[in-house]
Protein backbone atom coordinates (compact mmCIF):
# COMPACT_ATOMS: atom_id res chain seq x y z
CA UNK A 1 0.00 0.00 0.00
CA UNK A 2 1.21 3.52 -0.69
CA UNK A 3 2.19 6.05 1.97
CA UNK A 4 -0.48 8.55 0.88
CA UNK A 5 -3.78 8.65 2.73
CA UNK A 6 -6.51 6.67 1.02
CA UNK A 7 -10.20 6.37 1.71
CA UNK A 8 -11.14 3.42 3.90
CA UNK A 9 -13.26 1.73 1.24
CA UNK A 10 -10.37 1.91 -1.25
CA UNK A 11 -8.00 0.46 1.36
CA UNK A 12 -10.47 -2.33 2.19
CA UNK A 13 -11.07 -3.22 -1.45
CA UNK A 14 -7.36 -3.49 -2.22
CA UNK A 15 -6.59 -5.41 0.97
CA UNK A 16 -9.36 -7.97 0.41
CA UNK A 17 -8.46 -8.42 -3.26
CA UNK A 18 -4.91 -9.29 -2.24
CA UNK A 19 -6.11 -11.52 0.60
CA UNK A 20 -8.47 -13.63 -1.50
CA UNK A 21 -5.93 -13.88 -4.32
CA UNK A 22 -3.11 -15.17 -2.15
CA UNK A 23 -4.44 -16.56 1.14
CA UNK A 24 -6.67 -19.42 2.24
CA UNK A 25 -9.64 -17.67 3.90
CA UNK A 26 -10.88 -20.94 5.36
CA UNK A 27 -7.79 -21.09 7.55
CA UNK A 28 -9.07 -17.91 9.22
CA UNK A 29 -12.83 -18.40 9.50
CA UNK A 30 -15.58 -20.96 9.07
CA UNK A 31 -18.89 -20.26 7.35
CA UNK A 32 -22.29 -21.89 7.88
CA UNK A 33 -21.95 -24.41 5.01
CA UNK A 34 -18.67 -25.64 6.51
CA UNK A 35 -20.25 -26.11 9.95
CA UNK A 36 -22.93 -28.53 8.79
CA UNK A 37 -24.18 -30.03 5.54
CA UNK A 38 -27.69 -29.24 6.75
CA UNK A 39 -27.24 -25.55 5.93
CA UNK A 40 -26.70 -26.17 2.22
CA UNK A 41 -29.34 -28.91 2.14
CA UNK A 42 -31.99 -26.58 3.58
CA UNK A 43 -31.13 -23.96 0.96
CA UNK A 44 -31.39 -26.70 -1.65
CA UNK A 45 -34.88 -27.54 -0.40
CA UNK A 46 -35.71 -23.82 -0.45
CA UNK A 47 -34.48 -23.64 -4.07
CA UNK A 48 -36.68 -26.57 -5.14
CA UNK A 49 -39.74 -25.06 -3.42
CA UNK A 50 -39.19 -21.63 -4.99
CA UNK A 51 -38.67 -23.23 -8.41
CA UNK A 52 -42.10 -24.87 -8.12
CA UNK A 53 -43.67 -21.56 -7.05
CA UNK A 54 -42.16 -19.92 -10.14
CA UNK A 55 -43.99 -22.40 -12.37
CA UNK A 56 -41.14 -24.92 -12.79
CA UNK A 57 -39.18 -22.95 -15.44
CA UNK A 58 -36.87 -25.06 -17.59
CA UNK A 59 -34.17 -23.90 -17.79
CA UNK A 60 -33.62 -21.48 -14.93
CA UNK A 61 -30.50 -19.69 -13.73
CA UNK A 62 -29.18 -20.80 -10.33
CA UNK A 63 -26.65 -18.25 -9.05
CA UNK A 64 -24.43 -18.09 -6.00
CA UNK A 65 -22.35 -15.02 -5.15
CA UNK A 66 -19.20 -15.58 -3.14
CA UNK A 67 -19.39 -19.40 -3.21
CA UNK A 68 -16.29 -20.01 -1.10
CA UNK A 69 -15.19 -23.63 -1.43
CA UNK A 70 -18.41 -24.56 -3.25
CA UNK A 71 -19.65 -26.47 -0.21
CA UNK A 72 -23.03 -24.76 0.05
CA UNK A 73 -23.86 -25.33 -3.60
CA UNK A 74 -22.61 -28.94 -3.58
CA UNK A 75 -24.82 -29.76 -0.58
CA UNK A 76 -27.77 -27.92 -2.12
CA UNK A 77 -27.48 -29.65 -5.50
CA UNK A 78 -27.11 -33.07 -3.92
CA UNK A 79 -30.38 -32.53 -2.04
CA UNK A 80 -32.19 -31.10 -5.08
CA UNK A 81 -31.07 -33.99 -7.27
CA UNK A 82 -32.53 -36.44 -4.75
CA UNK A 83 -35.87 -34.78 -3.89
CA UNK A 84 -36.63 -32.69 -7.02
CA UNK A 85 -34.83 -34.22 -10.01
CA UNK A 86 -36.72 -32.09 -12.53
CA UNK A 87 -35.52 -28.95 -10.75
CA UNK A 88 -31.96 -30.28 -10.80
CA UNK A 89 -32.15 -31.00 -14.52
CA UNK A 90 -33.48 -27.50 -15.25
CA UNK A 91 -30.79 -25.69 -13.26
CA UNK A 92 -28.03 -23.78 -15.04
CA UNK A 93 -25.37 -23.00 -12.45
CA UNK A 94 -23.57 -19.65 -12.47
CA UNK A 95 -21.10 -18.57 -9.79
CA UNK A 96 -19.98 -15.00 -9.10
CA UNK A 97 -16.34 -15.31 -8.06
CA UNK A 98 -13.35 -13.13 -8.98
CA UNK A 99 -10.57 -15.26 -7.45
CA UNK A 100 -9.01 -17.73 -9.93
CA UNK A 101 -7.71 -19.81 -7.02
CA UNK A 102 -11.18 -20.14 -5.45
CA UNK A 103 -12.71 -20.90 -8.84
CA UNK A 104 -10.43 -23.92 -9.05
CA UNK A 105 -11.50 -25.12 -5.61
CA UNK A 106 -15.16 -24.64 -6.52
CA UNK A 107 -14.73 -26.54 -9.78
CA UNK A 108 -13.39 -29.56 -7.90
CA UNK A 109 -16.16 -29.43 -5.29
CA UNK A 110 -18.90 -29.21 -7.93
CA UNK A 111 -17.49 -31.68 -10.43
CA UNK A 112 -20.42 -33.79 -11.62
CA UNK A 113 -22.93 -32.04 -9.35
CA UNK A 114 -24.58 -29.73 -11.91
CA UNK A 115 -26.53 -31.01 -14.93
CA UNK A 116 -24.45 -28.86 -17.32
CA UNK A 117 -20.99 -27.28 -16.89
CA UNK A 118 -20.66 -24.49 -14.34
CA UNK A 119 -20.08 -20.91 -15.55
CA UNK A 120 -18.14 -18.31 -13.57
CA UNK A 121 -18.62 -14.53 -13.63
CA UNK A 122 -16.89 -11.50 -12.17
CA UNK A 123 -20.24 -9.79 -11.57
CA UNK A 124 -23.98 -10.24 -11.86
CA UNK A 125 -23.97 -8.18 -15.06
CA UNK A 126 -22.81 -11.10 -17.24
CA UNK A 127 -25.16 -13.74 -15.80
CA UNK A 128 -27.60 -14.79 -18.58
CA UNK A 129 -31.19 -13.61 -18.59
CA UNK A 130 -34.06 -15.80 -17.50
CA UNK A 131 -35.84 -16.86 -14.31
CA UNK A 132 -33.28 -16.77 -11.51
CA UNK A 133 -32.81 -18.22 -8.05
CA UNK A 134 -29.98 -16.44 -6.27
CA UNK A 135 -28.04 -17.28 -3.10
CA UNK A 136 -25.42 -15.21 -1.26
CA UNK A 137 -24.03 -16.29 2.09
CA UNK A 138 -21.44 -14.02 3.72
CA UNK A 139 -20.93 -12.08 0.50
CA UNK A 140 -22.04 -8.57 1.41
CA UNK A 141 -19.94 -8.31 4.59
CA UNK A 142 -16.68 -8.25 2.60
CA UNK A 143 -17.74 -5.34 0.36
CA UNK A 144 -15.83 -2.14 1.17
CA UNK A 145 -17.33 0.38 3.58
CA UNK A 146 -16.81 4.05 4.33
CA UNK A 147 -16.74 5.39 7.89
CA UNK A 148 -17.80 8.86 9.02
CA UNK A 149 -17.21 10.34 12.48
CA UNK A 150 -19.76 12.70 14.04
CA UNK A 151 -18.04 15.88 15.16
CA UNK A 152 -19.31 19.07 16.77
CA UNK A 153 -21.06 20.93 13.97
CA UNK A 154 -20.14 18.46 11.23
CA UNK A 155 -18.54 15.23 10.08
CA UNK A 156 -15.14 13.78 9.20
CA UNK A 157 -14.35 10.76 7.06
CA UNK A 158 -11.81 8.12 7.99
CA UNK A 159 -8.85 7.66 5.68
CA UNK A 160 -5.89 5.31 6.18
CA UNK A 161 -2.25 6.43 6.22
CA UNK A 162 0.81 4.58 7.51
CA UNK A 163 -1.34 1.92 9.18
CA UNK A 164 -3.52 4.37 11.13
CA UNK A 165 -6.76 6.27 10.70
CA UNK A 166 -6.74 9.94 9.80
CA UNK A 167 -9.87 12.10 9.80
CA UNK A 168 -10.71 14.39 6.89
CA UNK A 169 -13.58 16.93 7.20
CA UNK A 170 -16.45 16.18 4.85
CA UNK A 171 -19.92 17.52 3.96
CA UNK A 172 -22.89 15.51 2.69
CA UNK A 173 -25.73 15.89 0.19
CA UNK A 174 -29.20 16.19 1.79
CA UNK A 175 -30.12 12.54 1.13
CA UNK A 176 -27.02 11.05 2.82
CA UNK A 177 -27.69 8.73 5.82
CA UNK A 178 -25.82 11.22 8.02
CA UNK A 179 -28.81 13.52 7.68
CA UNK A 180 -31.29 10.93 8.97
CA UNK A 181 -29.45 9.14 11.80
CA UNK A 182 -28.93 10.71 15.20
CA UNK A 183 -25.35 9.53 15.64
CA UNK A 184 -23.79 10.57 18.98
CA UNK A 185 -20.82 12.90 18.90
CA UNK A 186 -17.57 10.98 18.43
CA UNK A 187 -19.27 7.86 17.11
CA UNK A 188 -19.04 6.27 13.66
CA UNK A 189 -21.56 5.94 10.84
CA UNK A 190 -20.81 3.26 8.23
CA UNK A 191 -22.07 3.13 4.65
CA UNK A 192 -21.52 0.52 1.95
CA UNK A 193 -22.28 1.80 -1.53
CA UNK A 194 -21.17 -1.42 -3.29
CA UNK A 195 -23.76 -3.39 -1.30
CA UNK A 196 -26.47 -0.93 -2.29
CA UNK A 197 -25.40 -0.99 -5.94
CA UNK A 198 -25.36 -4.79 -5.96
CA UNK A 199 -28.81 -4.92 -4.37
CA UNK A 200 -30.17 -2.48 -6.94
CA UNK A 201 -28.82 -4.59 -9.81
CA UNK A 202 -30.22 -7.76 -8.25
CA UNK A 203 -33.67 -6.28 -7.58
CA UNK A 204 -33.84 -4.74 -11.06
CA UNK A 205 -32.94 -8.09 -12.60
CA UNK A 206 -35.63 -9.92 -10.60
CA UNK A 207 -38.22 -7.25 -11.39
CA UNK A 208 -37.63 -7.53 -15.14
CA UNK A 209 -37.98 -11.31 -15.16
CA UNK A 210 -38.92 -13.51 -12.23
CA UNK A 211 -37.17 -15.30 -9.44
CA UNK A 212 -36.07 -15.06 -5.83
CA UNK A 213 -32.94 -14.25 -3.84
CA UNK A 214 -31.57 -14.88 -0.37
CA UNK A 215 -28.99 -12.56 1.19
CA UNK A 216 -27.54 -14.10 4.36
CA UNK A 217 -24.96 -12.32 6.50
CA UNK A 218 -24.24 -10.90 9.92
CA UNK A 219 -25.57 -7.43 10.52
CA UNK A 220 -28.47 -5.33 11.77
CA UNK A 221 -31.93 -4.27 10.62
CA UNK A 222 -32.52 -0.84 12.13
CA UNK A 223 -30.90 2.60 11.99
CA UNK A 224 -27.58 2.03 13.74
CA UNK A 225 -24.09 3.35 14.27
CA UNK A 226 -20.76 2.10 15.53
CA UNK A 227 -17.44 0.84 14.18
CA UNK A 228 -17.95 -2.75 12.97
CA UNK A 229 -14.82 -3.09 10.81
CA UNK A 230 -12.97 -6.25 11.80
CA UNK A 231 -10.13 -8.45 10.63
CA UNK A 232 -9.24 -12.11 11.05
CA UNK A 233 -5.67 -13.28 10.64
CA UNK A 234 -4.68 -16.84 11.51
CA UNK A 235 -8.18 -17.45 12.83
CA UNK A 236 -7.89 -14.66 15.41
CA UNK A 237 -9.04 -11.03 15.59
CA UNK A 238 -6.39 -8.66 14.25
CA UNK A 239 -5.75 -5.00 13.58
CA UNK A 240 -7.56 -4.34 10.27
CA UNK A 241 -5.01 -1.70 9.26
CA UNK A 242 -1.90 -3.79 9.90
CA UNK A 243 -0.21 -5.71 7.09
CA UNK A 244 -3.05 -5.35 4.52
CA UNK A 245 -3.66 -8.33 2.28
CA UNK A 246 -2.92 -10.89 5.01
CA UNK A 247 -6.28 -10.69 6.83
CA UNK A 248 -9.95 -10.90 5.88
CA UNK A 249 -11.64 -7.52 6.37
CA UNK A 250 -15.39 -7.42 6.94
CA UNK A 251 -18.10 -5.20 8.41
CA UNK A 252 -21.66 -5.68 9.61
CA UNK A 253 -24.34 -5.50 6.91
CA UNK A 254 -27.00 -2.78 7.07
CA UNK A 255 -30.03 -4.85 6.05
CA UNK A 256 -32.43 -1.95 6.51
CA UNK A 257 -30.66 0.16 3.91
CA UNK A 258 -30.40 -2.80 1.55
CA UNK A 259 -34.13 -3.49 1.84
CA UNK A 260 -34.89 0.17 1.23
CA UNK A 261 -32.73 0.22 -1.89
CA UNK A 262 -34.48 -2.90 -3.22
CA UNK A 263 -37.87 -1.30 -2.55
CA UNK A 264 -36.87 1.78 -4.54
CA UNK A 265 -36.38 -0.39 -7.61
CA UNK A 266 -40.02 -1.50 -7.65
CA UNK A 267 -41.33 -4.79 -8.97
CA UNK A 268 -39.99 -6.96 -6.15
CA UNK A 269 -41.40 -8.20 -2.87
CA UNK A 270 -39.10 -7.87 0.14
CA UNK A 271 -39.07 -10.44 2.92
CA UNK A 272 -37.40 -9.89 6.29
CA UNK A 273 -34.75 -9.55 7.25
CA UNK A 274 -35.18 -12.22 9.92
CA UNK A 275 -32.61 -13.87 12.20
CA UNK A 276 -30.93 -16.96 10.76
CA UNK A 277 -32.13 -19.22 13.58
CA UNK A 278 -35.88 -18.82 12.99
CA UNK A 279 -35.33 -18.91 9.23
CA UNK A 280 -33.55 -22.28 9.35
CA UNK A 281 -36.15 -23.58 11.80
CA UNK A 282 -38.92 -22.64 9.35
CA UNK A 283 -37.13 -24.57 6.60
CA UNK A 284 -37.03 -27.75 8.72
CA UNK A 285 -33.72 -27.68 10.56
CA UNK A 286 -34.91 -29.91 13.40
CA UNK A 287 -36.48 -32.51 11.12
CA UNK A 288 -33.40 -32.76 8.90
CA UNK A 289 -31.09 -33.09 11.89
CA UNK A 290 -33.30 -35.86 13.29
CA UNK A 291 -33.00 -37.72 9.97
CA UNK A 292 -29.20 -37.45 10.09
CA UNK A 293 -29.09 -38.60 13.70
CA UNK A 294 -31.11 -41.71 12.86
CA UNK A 295 -28.90 -42.42 9.85
CA UNK A 296 -25.64 -41.89 11.77
CA UNK A 297 -26.29 -42.27 15.52
CA UNK A 298 -22.60 -42.15 16.37
CA UNK A 299 -22.47 -38.61 14.98
CA UNK A 300 -25.71 -37.50 16.65
CA UNK A 301 -23.99 -35.29 19.22
CA UNK A 302 -21.90 -33.64 16.52
CA UNK A 303 -25.02 -33.02 14.45
CA UNK A 304 -26.77 -31.36 17.40
CA UNK A 305 -23.76 -29.17 18.24
CA UNK A 306 -23.51 -27.99 14.62
CA UNK A 307 -27.23 -27.21 14.48
CA UNK A 308 -26.98 -25.19 17.67
CA UNK A 309 -24.05 -23.25 16.29
CA UNK A 310 -26.09 -22.34 13.21
CA UNK A 311 -29.36 -21.49 14.92
CA UNK A 312 -28.95 -20.76 18.64
CA UNK A 313 -29.30 -17.06 19.58
CA UNK A 314 -26.02 -17.10 21.48
CA UNK A 315 -24.18 -18.35 18.39
CA UNK A 316 -25.07 -17.47 14.76
CA UNK A 317 -28.84 -17.67 15.09
CA UNK A 318 -29.41 -14.06 16.08
CA UNK A 319 -26.44 -12.11 14.73
CA UNK A 320 -26.81 -13.57 11.23
CA UNK A 321 -29.84 -12.38 9.30
CA UNK A 322 -31.65 -13.38 6.10
CA UNK A 323 -33.25 -11.01 3.59
CA UNK A 324 -35.40 -12.31 0.75
CA UNK A 325 -36.38 -10.74 -2.57
CA UNK A 326 -38.88 -12.20 -5.02
CA UNK A 327 -40.82 -11.44 -8.19
CA UNK A 328 -43.38 -13.56 -10.04
CA UNK A 329 -43.75 -15.95 -7.12
CA UNK A 330 -46.98 -17.81 -6.36
CA UNK A 331 -47.44 -17.62 -2.59
CA UNK A 332 -45.09 -16.50 0.15
CA UNK A 333 -41.33 -16.90 0.10
CA UNK A 334 -40.39 -20.02 2.12
CA UNK A 335 -38.81 -19.29 5.48
CA UNK A 336 -40.50 -15.91 5.98
CA UNK A 337 -43.73 -15.17 7.81
CA UNK A 338 -44.64 -12.24 5.58
CA UNK A 339 -43.42 -9.39 3.42
CA UNK A 340 -41.47 -6.56 5.02
CA UNK A 341 -43.41 -3.66 6.51
CA UNK A 342 -42.65 -0.04 5.83
CA UNK A 343 -41.27 0.75 9.31
CA UNK A 344 -38.63 -0.89 11.47
CA UNK A 345 -38.11 0.10 15.10
CA UNK A 346 -34.72 1.75 15.73
CA UNK A 347 -32.03 0.33 17.97
CA UNK A 348 -29.18 1.86 19.92
CA UNK A 349 -26.26 0.84 17.72
CA UNK A 350 -24.29 -2.03 16.22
Amino acid sequence: MSGAAERLDHFMARANAAYYAGCDPFADFITSPEISQVFGELLGAWTAAVWAQLGRPDPFVLVEAGPGRGTLMADALRLVRRVAPDCHTAARLHLIETSPRLRGIQARALDGMAPVPVCWHDSLATVPDGPMIFLANEFLDALPIRQFIRRVGGWAERFVRHGAFVAVPVSFPPDHPAGTRAVPEGDVLETCQPALDFTQALATRLGHASGAALLIDYGYDAPAWGDSLQALRGGRPADPLHDPGTADLTAHVDFRSIAQRAAQCGGVDIWGSVPQGPFLAALGLAARCAQLERAAPRQAAQTRVAAARLAAPEHMGQLFRVLGLSAGLVGGLPGFAGRRGTEVAPNRGT
